[in-house]
């Protein structure tokens, strides 16, 4: 019949409650009335009939009748059919006070209380008021029969006095009720703005996108340091999603079911623990859906106890982070293994060797460190692609992998270079020692084998060097210095070989790197100098001169080019070195000319400086700034420099020669083995090495080797020169056979460029 509404606000909610209430007691109040309105009516109506009483007769029927239309119309309003019955209640009231007498007052108190329940407060007084009058106005009626002694001549005191007690009999229930219904109708305002507030918060939790599950405490109280046990009674929509569950098959469950054999043990304790004390827990747990899949879960049990402290109830909250947990493994994954071969990196070895040495005094074991480089990878790298020589990488670092035990590791420092450390060898030096050998040559073995790529066979080796620890004031990063410097030892003995670290080796290094910050500081305080030997033909005519870079010292010693060079090379100084000496040779070929003598002058020029993108502009740059013809240079070269980036090489050498700059190759007959470049090269002249020149005319092969030379450039219209002439029975074998010019200490001894000029004065 009335419907009640949700609503923010809980008064109209409440006030659709009572009116829905009210409506429901007067629809059950009118069959009632009918039903003992014909229990009564009939044997009242019979009774009357025989007694002629015909008003009761018509009025027991009217009202009968009259009750029947009310409940039966339910479409008319609900306020105009409560009054329709109380008027029926007023009007049998008034009759039967005046057929029957004061004992039909009862129905006149019937109309205010009805009023009071049914409509509310001011319906039932007004009715009060009304029924009250009636009262008073009917007992001044002379045929109602009033009786109350002492007044028979007082008929107003006599209708006053009646009417008075009947409004106070009545106002007393009809107030009753009226403040009842009042209260009823606060707390149910209340009741629903709370149930509002449960509904909404109920809606909410059902609508998280976190996952909600409260359950209650089983068994009372647990006791003390006692996990209690409990009982889902709700989970929230997120949850049902998240775990596969449905609500059903999770109601009665415990608060913990979805832990599962890879959930952190460690992690339960703690939780456990907290709930055992009735402490609030956080946790991360990896939990398992219907499916069996597992995802990581952010838990947060928060406990309810009642006024008494008893645990009641916990509320468990839960948010997926897989993808967290994802993003710290990918972070956690680059930070510590390496992105290629997905071994561990330089940070996590030397993490895991700082824990080694640290335990080492506890354990007294001897453990091992390897360094291990791949033996001409560069040229697989090079000649294959990055892709082939990653696919190598990847495998090599998997036959090191499967070589070891779960105690070693195998980390990938960057490159083609490999680091493994071998925990707990053995607990003395000799037998650590042997097992490092032992698995030293395991994995010079394993490397040397072919690796398939692509359906091609590659081959490499390993050189590797290898340090045992613990060493007294030795850290990580010394230890791995040390097996470093071994691996060069084993490079330097001819690669694919092992060798272990010697306190001597150290001591070289550290020879190296002072010569390389001495030498850096004596290119920036201008400490070299550079030396000039000439060159001449069969005649003892001078036909040129070569620039060699000199280290003079304090003590007027000079550390051999022999010695710095090679430091220079490795470090990356030589292309400062180089470009030093361009400016060098066309400051001293200025001072020649000077001088009256035009004599070309030959400069060496590294690899690493010629493949400079801006080389032909810093040579230019040097010619311009000394006014040097281009003519007075020839720029020394080696073989070796056209064994990589070929095309851009040819490509830079026709451009210095565009502009009059002449090429020689050096140390000819020790590098390139492929002649093919000689035809393609602009080149100008050949240099025999000194090592082909020492035995010559002695040695049949070395001999034969500069013979062949001379005849092979007189055909390509190559000049020759030949470097190292000590002797005059070699220069008289390079005169006999055509030579163009001879370089040696026969003829003069490198010299500065002053003793030069003093040399060639004499000469002339």
């Amino acid at each position: 019949m009335y419907t009640a509404f949700w609503r923010k606000d809980g008064s109209v909610a409440a006030a659709n409650d009572l009116e829905h209430w009210r409506g429901q007691v007067f629809h059950r109040l009118l069959q009632v009335v009918l039903l003992l309105g014909f229990v009564t009516a009939i044997p009242s109506v019979l009774l009357a009939a025989s007694e002629a009483i015909w008003s009761i007769v018509v009025l027991d029927l009217l009202a009968i009748g009259w009750v029947g239309v009310i409940w039966h119309v339910r479409t008319l309003p609900y306020p105009w059919r409560v009054w329709q019955f109380l008027v029926i209640a007023y009007l049998l009231g008034v009759g039967l006070l005046l057929k029957i007498g004061p004992v039909s007052q009862i129905y006149m108190m019937l109309m205010p209380v009805l009023a009071a329940l049914l409509l509310g407060m001011r319906p039932a007084l007004s009715t009060l008021a009304l029924t009250s009058l009636t009262i008073f106005f009917l007992g001044l009626h002379p045929d109602v029969a009033l009786h109350l002694p002492g007044t028979h001549d007082a008929p107003v005191l006599r209708a006053l006095i009646v009417a008075l007690n009947f409004l106070f009999i009545a106002a007393v229930l009809t107030l009753s009720c009226a403040f009842l219904l009042r209260h009823i109708e606060r707390s149910s305002q209340s009741l629903s703005q709370r149930n509002a507030e449960l509904r909404l918060t109920a809606t909410a939790l059902a609508r998280l996108n976190d996952m909600v599950m409260i359950a209650e405490v089983l068994d009372g109280t647990p006791g003390h340091g006692t996990v209690p046990a409990t009982r889902i009674i709700f989970v929230n929509d997120a949850f049902e999603r998240s775990s596969g569950y449905a609500h059903a098959e999770v109601l009665g469950r415990s608060l913990l079911f979805q832990q599962g054999p890879a959930t952190d043990a460690g992690e339960l304790e703690r939780v456990a623990a907290a709930m055992a004390q009735a402490l609030p827990a956080r946790a991360e747990l990896l939990n398992y859906n219907k499916a069996g899949k597992a995802y990581w879960v952010e838990a947060e049990l928060v406990p309810f106890t009642d006024a008494d402290g008893r645990q009641t109830h916990w509320v468990a909250v839960e948010r997926e982070i897989d993808e967290r947990k994802k993003s710290e493994a990918d972070i956690h994954r680059l930070a510590f293994y390496d992105v290629l071969t997905g071994l561990p990196n330089r940070r996590l070895l030397m993490d895991r060797i700082a824990h080694l040495l640290a335990a080492a005094p506890r354990e007294n074991n001897i453990s091992a460190l390897m360094f291990i480089d791949l033996d001409h990878f560069k040229h697989i790298n090079d000649a294959r692609g990055h892709a082939t020589g990653d696919a190598l990488l990847r495998l090599a670092g998997e036959r090191l992998a499967q070589l070891m035990r779960k105690a070693d590791t195998v980390a990938r420092l960057g490159g083609d270079e490999f680091v493994v450390l071998l925990a707990h060898l053995a607990d003395d030096l000799h037998g650590a020692a042997h097992a490092a050998s032992q698995v030293a040559e395991k994995i010079r073995v394993a490397i040397a084998r072919d690796f398939e790529i692509d359906a091609q066979s590659y081959h490499c080796s390993a050189s590797i060097g290898v340090t045992l620890l613990p060493k007294a004031r030795c850290q990580a990063h010394d230890l791995l210095r040390e097996a470093d410097i071994a691996m060069y030892r084993a490079k330097a003995q001819g690669r694919n070989g092992i060798a272990f670290f010697e306190a001597a080796m150290q001591a070289g290094v550290e020879r190296r790197l002072t010569l390389e910050r001495a030498l850096a500081r004596a290119l920036e305080m201008g400490q070299l100098c550079m030396h000039v030997q000439p060159q001449v033909d069969r005649n003892g005519r001078i036909t040129g001169a070569e620039m060699l870079m000199r280290w003079p010292q304090p003590d007027g010693t000079h550390i051999a080019p022999s010695v710095f060079i090679p430091i220079a090379e490795e470090s990356g100084l030589i292309v400062r070195l180089g470009h030093w000496a361009m400016r060098e040779a066309c400051r001293a070929s200025k001072l020649l000319a000077q001088a009256g003598q035009f004599v070309p002058l030959s400069v060496n020029v590294s690899p690493a400086q010629f493949r400079q993108p801006d080389f032909a502009t810093r040579v230019q740059a040097a010619l311009a700034e000394h006014d040097t013809p281009a003519d007075a240079l020839i720029l020394e070269l080696t073989e070796g420099l056209l064994i990589d980036q070929r095309e851009a090489s040819l490509a830079r050498m026709r451009e210095l020669a565009a502009l009059g700059i002449r090429f020689s190759i050096d140390d000819f007959g020790t590098g390139y083995s492929s002649l093919a470049y000689l035809t393609s090269m602009p080149l100008y002249e050949l240099k025999i090495d000194k090592r082909f020149i020492d035995d010559t005319p002695r040695d049949a092969r070395d001999t034969a080797i500069v013979q062949a030379i001379l005849a092979m450039a007189r055909h390509l219209g190559l000049r020759v020169v030949a470097e190292g002439v000590e002797t005059q029975e070699q220069a008289d074998f390079l005169v006999a056979h055509d030579c163009d010019s001879l370089q040696g200490y026969l003829y003069a001894r490198p010299m500065p460029l002053p003793d030069f000029l003093t040399w060639l004065a004499e000469r002339r």
